[in-house]
């Protein structure tokens, strides 16, 4: 309904919020505070959604986990993150 209604600009079951990234990031940061070795990464339909990859590339995320189908997907993303966050 969100969507239908325009209340929301993308899925946020698909697409990680904003509001949402900055918690991630400042578990990621607090995390290697304690641990530098920390291995953090995000699985789910995220994982797999371009626009969130991009963000979890910037946040400094090691990987992502998604289903089968969105790994071609994800991979380019991450990619192009990787290059266009150089």
């Amino acid at each position: 309904q969100y969507l239908d209604q325009h209340l929301l600009p993308y899925n946020p079951f698909a697409t990680i919020d904003p509001g949402v990234a900055k918690l991630v990031e400042m578990g990621v940061a607090l995390g290697h505070e304690g641990n530098p070795d920390l291995v953090c990464g995000v699985c789910g339909e995220h994982g797999g959604d371009p626009d969130s990859i991009a963000t979890f590339n910037r946040i400094g995320l090691n990987y992502v986990s998604c289903s089968p189908y969105r790994v071609p997907v994800a991979r380019l993303a991450a990619a192009q993150a990787a290059i266009t966050q150089r």
